[in-house]
């Protein structure tokens, strides 16, 4: 059996859809199909038409005809087990047979056809099998969309308890500053004090004192603290209207900044940092911190200007008796890289066992260290191998009559996991936002700096590459560079590691944690 082609058409002989399985032109196809209805002859009960070179087994369906053009020399039996398979398959694709419903899912047909007949012959399957190649459901895809979602989720939880915190601590402070105002505030508004001295001191509706001229503050407290219950204190209601210092902003100053956040400006409000949304404290009795920062320079024709890296072992100690200690670490052994450690550590135990540990056994390392703390092993690499960049931009910006195109593409190497992805592209003054026709990822348009940064939350083997296209008007293409990227990651080159940590007084190794992370310092396309 060869089939050469598997058709829907309506009444009429327009074609519908149609599937060839073998070498055949358009306008032999379309000839074929306008003929078909000439061939029906009215109130017959046949299911197949033959002409000279060609025969139709075909079946009507609703307002449509289900067709099967095959050679004369072909098997009928099993052309109508193809036509009947044909027709269970059409109406799971298609819930309406008439000429919209089968437009509409055309595509969607064809597959289906190409699952049922391969190059003109019947395959063995069924309809539900035919619907499962179509879907083509994979576990592992599944899988790994589920972890996908489930690091974004991880993330946007960590977004929102950083968020709370902030919100908290800006609560706090704002109570803080509101009680120390509002007792600056009733120490002014007391009237005079009335002479001699009473042992029952309370607080008159008419703001008077019934104590003595040397009434101090702190008796001043301790009347707050020992007035009568249910009796509220003139001294600490609020203000009259109009009367004292107001703090925050005015209602037109607000409406000033909403308009300018509406227009796209980027608002910093004037908020002194807390303590509660600074970094944690370390808590371990011993804290090492392993940080890389990335200087690179990438040429925007390709190739490496610039390639650095500077790594820095930190250590904290909380109490001077966990001091007495030396670090085992372990790194990966790049000869690129060249190690420098501080002048108190012992150099030749560090080259021969790579141990840190001060020159005087007898002399801890210092404890209460602020910021990361004491810094004990630097190091630097440096490269012009391009493929060591975790990270390269392609920019191709082209004019074409009174608009410019910029596509623009990212690669990230498969060495690094990289996390919070900016890429700032400088663009020509503005009135509005540039039409981005296409992103992977999120973009935000700064109209007072004239940047349009693209942002990516995480990259890793699912978006190991990916592109942003938009439309300025017409402008010189050095004027979308340099381009600037910033991101983080928690591995680093050397893959510095604290393999241990060894107590020089005996006894059991005290408990420590390690923080490591690679940082941009530098990173742009020029």
């Amino acid at each position: 059996m060869v089939v050469l082609a598997a058709s829907i058409t309506s009444k009429s002989g327009k074609a519908l859809v149609s599937r060839q399985f073998v070498e055949m032109s358009r306008i032999r196809i379309e000839g074929l199909l306008a003929a078909f209805p000439k061939l029906i002859g009215s109130g017959k009960q046949h299911t197949y038409v033959e002409t000279e070179n060609v025969r139709y087994v075909y079946q009507p369906m609703e307002g449509v005809y289900l067709l099967l053009v095959t050679n004369k020399q072909s098997n009928i039996l099993e052309d109508l087990d193809t036509l009947r398979l044909l027709s269970k398959v059409v109406p799971e694709y298609s819930a309406s047979l008439d000429e919209e419903g089968i437009c509409k899912n055309a595509f969607e047909l064809i597959f289906a056809f190409d699952e049922v007949i391969s190059l003109g012959h019947k395959e063995n399957v069924t309809v539900a099998q035919v619907r499962q190649y179509c879907e083509m459901e994979s576990h592992e895809e599944r899988l790994h969309k589920l972890v996908l979602q489930s690091k974004i989720n991880e993330t946007k939880d960590v977004m929102k308890r950083k968020a709370n915190e902030i919100d908290k601590s800006k609560i706090e402070r704002g109570k803080l500053e509101k009680g120390g105002y509002s007792a600056l505030q009733s120490m002014s508004s007391m009237g005079r004090m009335d002479s001699g001295f009473s042992n029952d001191m309370r607080i008159s509706s008419s703001n008077t004192f019934g104590s003595g001229s040397g009434f101090g503050i702190t008796s001043e407290v301790d009347s707050f603290s020992t007035k009568s219950k249910g009796r509220p204190s003139a001294a600490v209601t609020a203000p009259a209207k109009g009367m004292g210092m107001k703090l925050g902003k005015s209602q037109r100053a607000n409406q000033f900044l909403e308009s300018l956040k509406a227009e796209g400006e980027v608002i910093v409000e004037d908020v002194r940092p807390s303590k509660a949304a600074a970094a944690p404290p370390p808590t371990d009795p011993i804290t090492l911190t392993v940080e890389e920062k990335l200087n690179v320079a990438l040429k925007r024709d390709g190739g490496l200007a610039n390639f650095d890296v500077q790594g820095t072992l930190s250590l904290q100690v909380l109490s001077q008796d966990d001091g007495f200690i030396q670090v085992q670490i372990e790194s990966a052994g790049n000869p690129e890289i060249k190690f420098k450690t501080h002048p108190n550590i012992n150099k030749e135990l560090f080259s021969s066992e790579n141990m840190l540990g001060s020159k005087d056994p007898n002399r801890p390392f210092p404890a209460g260290q602020s910021g990361d703390g004491l810094g004990l092993l630097k190091w630097r690499m440096q490269s012009k191998d391009e493929s060591a960049v975790p990270l390269t931009i392609n920019c191709w910006p082209s004019v074409s009559g009174n608009e410019t195109y910029v596509s623009i593409e990212y690669e990230a190497s498969s060495m690094f996991d990289l996390q919070n992805v900016v890429i700032s592209v400088p663009l020509p003054a503005l009135r509005e936002a540039p039409n981005v026709r296409q992103v992977d990822g999120e973009w935000r348009f700064d109209s007072r700096n004239s940047i349009l940064e693209w942002s990516i939350l995480l990259v890793d083997n699912s978006n190991r590459s990916g592109s942003m296209e938009f439309v300025v008007p017409p402008a010189d293409t050095s004027v979308f560079f340099p381009i600037s990227v910033r991101f983080s990651a928690t591995s680093t080159f050397s893959d510095m590691k604290v393999a241990s940590i060894v107590p020089l007084k005996g006894g059991a190794p005290p408990k420590f944690s390690q923080r490591t992370q690679l940082v941009t310092e530098s990173y742009q396309v020029v």
